[in-house]
């Protein structure tokens, strides 16, 4: 076992573990300035002291330099009061160059050695002379990273057709592997439109229950498939995975339809939606 303390560079950001500092007591979201590779960075922490096994830390553990001090909040604060007028004078720089390039966000490094400008852009974008306009203008070291459209609703936020916060830039520290088959899985509508989160991609809540959901399939027959009720043969109109029930419909003797629901356990039905027949159905495991 290894002590470690959860450190959180951004709000809803990753989680990394660094080494404490000895003697020194931490508390949750107090500001640290922690070594990374990157330099010195001020950072807050997301959780207190503990002990967790050797293979979840990747060694050697980079330390928490420092609990930060009032001096450093205030360098922070004006490297983040200045991050404002950074954007627009690079967005000017990037329009005079006539790049066709996105700027989405900046950050001045800890210790003040250079600027890092973020951009999204659809195609491979040279910004040399670009760098070399925003270091005369800013007298320090120019970084430009190109992200994704992922990244991009990361860092600048809003609000989701849920109406909440955008998972990725609130609450989600990793982005998450989603595929269509989630969507089918289910049971969602497959227009773009309503799958897709504000970055153009597909949703990353697809992947909260979809676990579940895979699970629960396995016990439902198909949608138009034959299946066996306690009032004879069906066909099945729909299912609802989180009830655990089958809406199934007969043909009544007036030439119409009559719908019904039954719990899933209640119906018997063949597996790989093969025809059921009354005397050969088994029970879906």
């Amino acid at each position: 076992m290894i002590k470690v303390v959860g450190i959180k560079f951004k709000t809803g950001g990753k989680l990394y573990y660094f080494s404490p500092k000895a003697g020194d007591k931490y508390e949750r979201n107090m500001p640290v300035v922690v070594e990374t590779s990157r330099g010195l960075e001020y950072a807050w922490v997301a959780y207190p002291e503990k002990e967790v096994s050797d293979d979840e830390v990747v060694q050697p553990l980079k330390p928490i330099i420092r609990i930060a001090t009032q001096k450093d909040t205030e360098f922070y604060e004006a490297c983040e009061a200045k991050r404002p007028q950074a954007m627009q004078l690079c967005k000017e720089k990037i329009a005079a160059r006539e790049l066709e390039m996105k700027l989405v966000d900046c950050e001045y490094a800890f210790d003040g050695s250079k600027i890092i400008f973020y951009f999204t852009s659809a195609n491979r974008v040279d910004f040399r002379e670009l760098v070399k306009d925003l270091a005369t203008a800013f007298h320090t070291r120019i970084e430009l990273r190109q992200v994704g459209t992922r990244d991009e609703a990361k860092y600048l936020g809003g609000i989701a057709s849920c109406g909440r916060v955008c998972c990725c830039a609130g609450n989600m520290p990793e982005f998450k592997k989603v595929s269509v088959k989630m969507a089918k899985t289910q049971g969602l509508s497959l227009n773009p439109t309503k799958i897709s989160g504000i970055c153009g991609r597909l949703m990353c809540c697809l992947s909260y229950e979809n676990d579940y959901y895979a699970e629960a399939i396995k016990k439902m027959p198909k949608v138009g498939s034959e299946v066996q009720t306690p009032e004879g043969r069906a066909i099945v109109a729909s299912v609802n995975m989180l009830k655990m029930e089958v809406k199934v419909k007969f043909d009544d003797k007036n030439g119409g339809l009559i719908f019904k629901d039954y719990p899933v356990e209640f119906i018997r039905f063949k597996k790989n939606n093969q025809p059921a027949k009354e005397d050969d159905l088994d029970d879906e495991e």
